[in-house]
Parts: structure tokens; sequence; C-alpha cells
């Protein structure tokens, strides 16, 4: 069964009474070669185990679980849940877990399924999840090497664009905080059942180990900082810091100039060791 054939896939639908889900962001994927080079390039092999968020009717979820010793996938649509049950009958090494991935107990989930075990993650995710998902995969700091996305475009240059560049954003810096991001390849919006009305990239976080900054001991605070210079990211951030953080502006150009920042700055000046040191210089 070819899982990208458009004449299978409205087989598989009719057979089982399924219609798309405008408000879960639902678009399957059609190209043949898209799979393949996601579960490749995002490091699956019979040495870890992966786990895919959003299934779709399985087309990732097959090239991840050929690759992998074991899959967990998670999907959020129980209408799928007959449609995988034909399309995933042939794996004896795929569990489906039902739920949202935003509301999951994921150390749970991780303890219960992956136990010691080296993990990636692999997925197709709607556009308006995007971020969210990727940060909780990264703060709750679960025991993953790499996260491997297909995102909007603009998404991925946004996440992969270098630190004191124009493209550079709060996502930007938190995903640095947590990971090295790189951009793999693009996908065409032709790529997918419905099309979408923008196209796509693939990108991979791989996980640090051990923090690049120690020293910062609350990443509350120290993310409260970059969240609020970049809330007027085209403007000087001294005034948005001020406000938000109740410092003065005038405390807090003094501040800026002992971490060798100049008070006229724009956010998108800022590498991430900036950030650092004027969180250092304000919280000690």
């Amino acid at each position: 069964m070819e899982l990208t054939d458009i004449g299978v896939i409205k087989d598989l639908f009719a057979r089982h009474g399924f219609s798309f889900s405008k408000s879960l962001g639902q678009n399957f994927i059609i190209n043949p070669s898209v799979c393949p080079k996601i579960a490749e390039q995002g490091g699956c092999n019979k040495e870890v185990c992966s786990i895919e968020i959003g299934t779709g009717i399985g087309v990732l979820t097959r090239q991840l679980a050929l690759r992998s010793k074991k899959t967990v996938a998670v999907e959020i649509d129980r209408g799928l849940k007959p449609i995988l049950d034909e399309t995933l009958s042939d794996l004896d090494n795929v569990e489906i877990v039902f739920g949202d991935i935003l509301e999951l107990d994921l150390n749970q989930l991780f303890s219960q399924h992956f136990q010691g075990e080296k993990v990636v993650v692999c997925a197709n995710l709607p556009y308006y999840i995007t971020s969210p998902v990727i940060m909780r995969l990264l703060e709750e700091r679960l025991p993953i090497s790499s996260i491997t996305v297909m995102v909007q475009r603009e998404a991925a240059q946004r996440i992969c664009a270098p630190m004191g560049s124009r493209e550079s954003g709060a996502i930007t810096a938190a995903v640095n905080y947590y990971s090295t991001p790189q951009k793999l390849f693009n996908v065409s919006r032709g790529s997918f059942m419905p099309a979408p009305n923008v196209d796509s990239s693939v990108i991979r976080l791989d996980i640090e180990e051990k923090s690049r900054f120690p020293e910062i001991t609350d990443e509350k605070q120290f993310f409260r900082i970059i969240r609020a210079a970049f809330s007027q990211r085209r403007k000087q951030m001294i005034n948005p810091l001020s406000a938000q953080l109740g410092i003065s502006k005038q405390e807090l150009s003094e501040k800026l100039i002992k971490c060798g920042i100049k008070p006229t700055a724009r956010p998108e000046e800022l590498k991430l060791e900036d950030f650092a040191a004027l969180y250092r210089t304000i919280y000690e």
C-alpha cells in the first residue's frame, strides 16, 4: 500500500469515514521522497528509538519504524485510529498514544516507553503549534538527542537564523539556548494534501547535553528578559525592557553599558552571550 498515493488516501478515507480537520491543521504528505529523508536525516537507526508527533495516516510513522528500534507516535485525532490500525498493521515496533502533546505527561511517557534508550523526535508539525511544541520538548529537558521537524518555511528561517542577525527573534534565542539548529531541506506546498498556502522546511535541533550557560540559574527570568527585548524587535530594546522588568531607563542603561551593550541597541543585534551577560548583571 503506497500511503503517498492520492487514490490510496482517498480510498482509506472513504472506507473509514474520515475527513480532514482544519482546526487540527491536518495536511498529509503525498510526496514519497519527503518522509524517508526526514527519518534518515533525523538520525533514525536500529540503535535509537523514535517519537513522532502527529501521525497523519502513518506515512512518516512507517519510515521511522522501519529504521528505529521502536517508534511511539502521539496523535490527537482518535478518528485516525482505524486507518492507522490498517496502515501500520504489519509493524510490531510501533505504538500509537492518543492525546495532546501539549498536555501529556512527557516524563511519564518517556519513562514508560524509552527507559534508558537513546531517543530522537521526528514530526510534521501543524503550523499553529510549532513553537509551543518545540519549546515544550526543549524546556522539559527530556532524554532526547535531536528534534527533526517540518515547519512553515518562515518559521524555519526564524528558528535557524544566526543570533545577532535581522531574522533572529525570541524563538531563535530560546532554541539556541538549548540546542544547535540547522535547516535540512525545503518542501513545497504541493507535497501535501490538502496543499497549505505556504511552503515548508525541515529543520533539526541537536540538543546540548550540558548547558552552555550554567550561570543562568533562573531560566524563567532569563527568558523574561529575552521576550521583553524582542517584544518590539525593530526598536531600541531599552524601552520595553525598562517597562516590563520594572527597571528605570537610567539604571538599565548603566547595566547595558556594563555588559558592553549600547543602550541604543536593538534586540536583533545581540548574541546569546550578550543576553546571558545582561541576565547576570540584572539578577546577581
